[in-house]
């Protein structure tokens, strides 16, 4: 689906005070940036910010850093986050492409990783640009704790089929797999839903998910 510009919005983003315009100026001291010690976790591709939002008021003892490529859709989040009566003091938001996440942050200043409901790329030729490819995960590494985890969830089956054909090339190994996770009434009591989710639930769609780790073998 293609995204309708919205004029000024590369401007406008900044006008939220959480999101980082200066971000590479913070590698390796995000820590200093939320002024705590406590764990960092990213969401790449957070639309229009349910899930970062919903995970910062819930896990306050955590820090939590929206990436979104498009300033169209970071606008829309932060219209939501400006409408909120307190906003997160453990939540920034940046407007970045994935593919530069080593310049961003230092090896092990990551403990988590969150990719929701992400663009398809459903060419074979854009294989590279999907964010659970090999390609990708090898950048998680570089800025991941060795204990971190990956988190992926999407209504795709091509796509999630793709994402578990690439763990062990990359060598990564499956903590968790589901493919029907509304089914699943464990995962579900601590699953937060994003706006697409909500939206392809409803529809009847099964939800797959994976949580992987890095192989240490």
């Amino acid at each position: 689906m293609r995204l309708r510009h919205i004029t000024g919005s590369e401007e406008k983003i900044y006008e939220c005070p959480i999101v980082i315009k200066d971000y590479k100026e913070n590698k390796g001291k995000w820590n200093s940036v939320f002024s705590n010690e406590n764990p960092i976790f990213i969401e790449i591709g957070m639309g229009k910010g349910k899930f970062i939002i919903e995970n910062a008021i819930r896990y306050p003892e955590r820090n939590f850093i929206g990436i979104e490529r498009y300033s169209t859709v970071l606008l829309k989040a932060t219209f939501k986050i400006a409408s909120m009566a307190e906003i997160p003091a453990n939540l920034k938001l940046i407007c970045m492409d994935a593919s530069e996440l080593p310049e961003v942050f230092e090896k092990d200043e990551v403990s988590g990783i969150y990719l929701n409901f992400s663009d398809p790329w459903p060419k074979d030729r854009h294989a590279k640009r999907r964010l659970p490819s090999r390609n990708f995960l090898s950048l998680y590494e570089k800025v991941l704790k060795p204990e971190g985890c990956v988190e992926f969830k999407t209504d795709n089956k091509g796509l999630f089929d793709f994402a578990m054909e690439e763990l062990a090339p990359a060598g990564w190994e499956t903590e968790y797999v589901s493919y029907d996770l509304h089914a699943d009434d464990k995962a579900m009591k601590d699953n937060i839903m994003t706006e697409y989710e909500e939206k392809f639930s409803a529809l009847g769609n099964p939800i797959y998910k994976y949580i992987i780790k890095k192989n240490k073998h």
